[in-house]
C-alpha cells in the first residue's frame, strides 16, 4: 500500500488578532493573494532569440532526471499552510492541491503530513516546531509574516522550503534566511527583471518607457524593471504614471502620451498595469487620430471641397513588454493585445510542456482562476523540489518546472533559488509561447 497521507491539526489558536488593510495582489505573488512580497533581486542574461536565459552552460547544476529508480529510503514531508486562515485559506488549498498532485505522480516512499494554521505567527510557529520533530523536511509556510517570523525564530534546523519571501529580502538590512531554508515563492518583480533582460536582447539600443498608474503594486513592478534596464543594463529610461480612475486610463493622459511619443520614440514599452488597462493602451495607440474638426464647415458659396485627410501617427507598432499580470486567463477579450509580449508560467502558456502534461488539471473557472492555478503549479514544482533535496541533501541543482526552469544550490552555505519564466506573445487574443 502507498505511505498515508496525514492531515495533522494544528493546536487550537489563541485569540486571533483584528485582520490589518489587505495588501494589492502583486506585491509579492505573481498572483491575488493578500500578503505577499518580493522575490530577491536576482538578474538573468538573455538567451537566444531575446528569451531570457536559462543557466544552460552552468556545469556545476546537475539536471533533476525524474525517470530515475525509486531511492526506497523513507521520506517524510510535512506541508505547513495556512489552510484555516480566512484570507489565505483558498490559496492554501491550491498550493496543497497541487502539492499533492505531485506526491500522486511520484510517492516514492514518501509520507506527506498537511499541518493546518491559520494566521498567527505562534500558531504558525507551534506547528513548525511539531513538524521539526517528526519530519524530514518541512514545506511551508505561504505568508511573508509566517515566513519572517519561521526564518527569525532561530528554530530552522532541518530542509525548510518557505514557499514566500520576507518582507523586503534581498535588499539590505533585510532579514537573512537561514542556511537551512530555501525560498521558492513567485514574483512579479522578477518577471519584470527577466522582462528587462529580454527586451534589451530584442532591442540592443534604444530607450524604454515604462507606464504605470499610482497602484502600490504597479509602482513596484516599474521599480523593478527600472533597476534592471537603467541600473544593471545601463540603458535610458523614463517612467510614466497615468491617472486610473475606476480602473479606467485618462483620455486626455493618454492623448499626451501620443504627443511624447511623436517627439521622443522610445525603442521598448513596459506596461506595469494589468490587462485590461494594457488593453486600453493598446487600443489608444493604435487608433487613428488628426487633428480635424469632428464637424468641418465649408463655405457653399466657394464650393471648396474637403481638404485631404492629415497625416496620422499610429504606434501600435511599438513593441510592448509585461509580466504575468497582463494574462488573466480564459475569458479575456485579448485580441487587441495581440502582440504583446509577457513572462508567465509554462502551467499557464505552455500546456505542451513535458512537465505541464503530466499532471492533472484542477477545475477552476471566474475571477482569480488563473491565480489560483498559478499557485496549485507552485505546489507541484514544491513537491519536486522537496523531494530531490531530501535525496540529495547538499547540491546544485536545475529541474525542468511547471513554474519555469528552476536552479536549486541548497546544503553548501547559503540557499539560492533562480526561476526563469516561460516567454509568450499574444496571438489570436490568447499568450502563445514565444519559441527561440
Amino acid at each position: 500500500m502507498p505511505p498515508p497521507v496525514v492531515v495533522q491539526p494544528a493546536a487550537p489558536l489563541p485569540p486571533k488578532a483584528p485582520p490589518g488593510p489587505e495588501l494589492p495582489p502583486a506585491e509579492v505573488f505573481a498572483v491575488t493573494v493578500p500578503g505577499a512580497t518580493a522575490e530577491p533581486d536576482t538578474s538573468a542574461g538573455a538567451g537566444a532569440g531575446g528569451q531570457p536565459a536559462s543557466r544552460q552552460a552552468d556545469t556545476g547544476a546537475r539536471f533533476v532526471n525524474d525517470s530515475a529508480p525509486p531511492s526506497g529510503t523513507p521520506i517524510r514531508i510535512g506541508l505547513l499552510l495556512p489552510l484555516r486562515s480566512d484570507t489565505l485559506g483558498a490559496a492554501a488549498e491550491s498550493v496543497r492541491a497541487g502539492f499533492m498532485a505531485g506526491l500522486e505522480r511520484d510517492r516514492d516512499n514518501i509520507s506527506v503530513t498537511v499541518l493546518e494554521t491559520g494566521d498567527v505567527p505562534q500558531d504558525i510557529l507551534g506547528a513548525y516546531t511539531r513538524a521539526l520533530q517528526t519530519e524530514d523536511i518541512v514545506v511551508g509556510p505561504l505568508s511573508r509574516t509566517a515566513v519572517a517570523a519561521v526564518a527569525g525564530s532561530s528554530l530552522v534546523s532541518k530542509p525548510t522550503i518557505a514557499l514566500n519571501y520576507p518582507e523586503g529580502h534581498g535588499q539590505p538590512g533585510a532579514l537573512t534566511l537561514p542556511p537551512q531554508m530555501l525560498a521558492i515563492g513567485l514574483s512579479i518583480e522578477e518577471e519584470a527583471r527577466q522582462a528587462a533582460q529580454w527586451a534589451a536582447a530584442d532591442q540592443p539600443s534604444g530607450s524604454a518607457l515604462v507606464l504605470t498608474t499610482s497602484s502600490a503594486w504597479q509602482r513596484r513592478v516599474a521599480a523593478a524593471f527600472a533597476n534592471q534596464w537603467e541600473g544593471r543594463l545601463g540603458r535610458p529610461l523614463r517612467i510614466v504614471e497615468l491617472s486610473a480612475a475606476d480602473g479606467y486610463l485618462s483620455d486626455p493622459e493618454l492623448v499626451q502620451l501620443r504627443a511624447r511619443l511623436r517627439q521622443d520614440s522610445p525603442a521598448v514599452l513596459f506596461s506595469a498595469m494589468g490587462a485590461d488597462q494594457t488593453r486600453q493602451l493598446r487600443i489608444a495607440l493604435g487608433s487613428v487620430l488628426t487633428t480635424e474638426p469632428d464637424n468641418p464647415i465649408f463655405s457653399t458659396a466657394d464650393k471648396l471641397p474637403p481638404a485631404p485627410p492629415v497625416p496620422t501617427e499610429q504606434f501600435a507598432s511599438l513593441p510592448i513588454y509585461g509580466t504575468s499580470a497582463l494574462n488573466p486567463g480564459a475569458g479575456f477579450p485579448g485580441r487587441d493585445l495581440d502582440g504583446v509580449r509577457l513572462l508567465d508560467l509554462p502551467w499557464q502558456v505552455q500546456r505542451d510542456h513535458p512537465a505541464v502534461m503530466v499532471y492533472p488539471r484542477p477545475l477552476q473557472s471566474g475571477a482569480g482562476s488563473a491565480d489560483m492555478a498559478r499557485l496549485y503549479a507552485l505546489g507541484i514544482d514544491a513537491f519536486r523540489v522537496a523531494r530531490e533535496i531530501a535525496r540529495h541533501p547538499a547540491g546544485r541543482f536545475q529541474l525542468d518546472g511547471v513554474t519555469g526552469r528552476l536552479t536549486v544550490d541548497f546544503g553548501q552555505g547559503p540557499a539560492s533559488f533562480e526561476r526563469i519564466e516561460q516567454s509568450a506573445i499574444y496571438q489570436n487574443g490568447a499568450p502563445q509561447p514565444a519559441r527561440p
